[in-house]
């Protein structure tokens, strides 16, 4: 064989070696630390991937540490999970109030609170300092990528990963393509889930996309056959679990969501798309005024022990 020969086969080797490593994630970096960010830390990390999680001070970022590893010592106690599996899923998180130190993450995943004007300028900012191949990503349900990726200079490499709560222990995430994002960055995005442990069900922006829209009216029509005293909270989770075989009644997954979460997807659905199913319950709206928040505050629906059952 000729040295040109070599040449181009060396050549040849170069270029599909760097085709393979196009689209490699292996940093991953989270915006918000609250209960859908350390989810989606916990599950990347536990595949293998280093995950910065970016607070916006201290306390949040104590808090959001103390939580996850609450979260995983409860999965101990339940033997779901071992020792040596919460100390490695540990040691590849690192907490941090710097968001440039989000510079060299492969992928940025937002999880911030349902704020269209906050996304923006979250977004924004990183534009400017990530790598320009990084693919951002928003976990929101029920606002326009499209109107958030328009404030970026990388429009293509916007997408949605709306993952479910508890993020570790549900299987699907809906991948959501704006107006502009690419093919390319779906593939990769596709292959990150796959690489998670996720199911991807690709869907195109429209509020509330498959989950959300389909689910809400669900919890609202339990919360009105609550407050017009058709039966007890208790007995509308049972019907619906013996009944229709969920795991989890509607009351309590409200609670488990968060009803602030719930109210804040009901209030834009009902705004955006003026129909009346969408319009939250009154007793919604009075146990948020309350802080009674579900779960997370002990009490919503139903009262909660520290570890999350329901007290009778």
């Amino acid at each position: 064989m000729s040295n040109t020969s070599l040449k181009l086969e060396d050549l040849l080797k170069e270029k599909t070696k760097n085709n393979g490593e196009k689209g490699r994630i292996d940093t991953v970096a989270i915006i918000g630390g609250g209960v859908m960010g350390r989810g989606i830390a916990q599950t990347v990390s536990a595949a293998g991937l280093d995950v910065i999680i970016v607070e916006k001070d201290e306390k949040f970022a104590e808090e959001s540490e103390t939580k996850i590893k609450e979260t995983m010592e409860t999965e101990i106690s339940r033997w779901a999970m071992t020792s040596s599996e919460m100390r490695s899923v540990l040691s590849r998180i690192q907490w941090t109030l710097d968001i440039n130190e989000c510079a060299n993450a492969d992928i940025i995943i937002e999880a911030v609170e349902e704020n269209f004007q906050l996304k923006r300028l979250i977004f924004k900012k990183l534009d400017e300092l990530a790598k320009p191949d990084t693919i951002f990503v928003s976990n929101t349900s029920t606002l326009s990528l499209t109107k958030i990726a328009e404030i970026t200079e990388r429009k293509d490499r916007i997408i949605g990963m709306h993952f479910l709560h508890p993020v570790p222990k549900v299987g699907l995430v809906e991948l959501i393509r704006c107006f502009y994002t690419s093919d390319e960055s779906v593939e990769i995005v596709k292959e990150f889930a796959a690489k998670i442990g996720k199911t991807a069900v690709e869907v195109y922006e429209y509020p509330g996309f498959v989950t959300t829209r389909a689910i809400v009216p669900l919890l609202n029509e339990a919360m009105y056959i609550l407050l017009e005293g058709v039966a007890s909270a208790e007995d509308i989770d049972t019907a619906m679990k013996l009944g229709y075989e969920f795991k989890m009644g509607p009351l309590e997954m409200a609670d488990t969501m968060g009803l602030d979460e719930v109210l804040t997807w009901m209030e834009q659905l009902w705004s955006t798309l003026g129909e009346p199913r969408y319009r939250p319950c009154p007793l919604l709206r009075k146990l948020v005024r309350e802080r009674k928040l579900g779960k997370k505050t002990g009490q919503g629906f139903y009262k909660y022990d520290q570890n999350g059952k329901i007290i009778s």
